[in-house]
């Protein structure tokens, strides 16, 4: 079966993650030799936008030119949570000039393993698991992206625009286990 435009593009993203992961690796190591490589940066920074611009572009082309699949429906969300993982631990754990503190991507890792896990055990418990976005999801990736963006471009106070990704993170972590334990009862209620 040919793979859409869409679905395309969505595995170009994935493919860009090593990509971001090395020239972060590798601007990190130049400011910890006291040589911060400035081009390294810039395409680091780039990297990560051309992902999140492709994000973008691959949502409008399966909305808009009736491209949506289900491979795409999984691959989409996979490569934004393996895009942002990516970044905060490569940005929390390398030599760049401001890094995350360290409950935040001990927050985003829990959050992202507990919910791909639960979602797991929900299936297996209930036959299916059903998985329904709510906004408070959108705005904690949306504000990972900011904050990751925010320590790239070296801007100060970075503990703003963190708390901000945590506390969405940490909310629609709450929203994310209290709609599995109601599909769970539910199931159980039907038994």
């Amino acid at each position: 079966m040919p793979v859409n435009l869409a679905t395309q593009i969505t595995i170009f993203r994935i493919l860009l993650i090593p990509v971001f992961v090395g020239l972060a690796i590798y601007y990190g190591e130049s400011v910890k030799a006291g040589a911060a490589n400035e081009t390294l940066r810039f395409w680091t920074i780039a990297s990560f936008a051309l992902a999140a611009i492709s994000d973008a572009v691959d949502g409008y082309i399966a909305r808009h030119y009736n491209q949506a699949t289900r491979l795409g429906a999984i691959l989409d969300p996979l490569a934004d949570k393996l895009m942002l993982l990516s970044a905060v631990i490569a940005l929390s754990f390398t030599g760049w000039r401001q890094h995350f503190p360290l409950w935040f991507p001990t927050l985003v890792i829990f959050r992202d393993v507990a919910s791909i896990g639960g979602a797991f055990l929900i299936d297996y418990l209930t036959g299916k698991c059903v998985i329904k976005p709510h906004w408070t999801g959108k705005v904690s990736t949306f504000a990972q992206f900011a904050a990751v963006l925010w320590l790239m471009l070296d801007f100060p106070h970075l503990l703003w625009p963190t708390a901000i990704a945590g506390f969405f993170t940490a909310i629609s972590g709450a929203l994310n286990l209290a709609a599995a334990v109601r599909q769970v009862q539910h199931h159980e209620g039907q038994s």
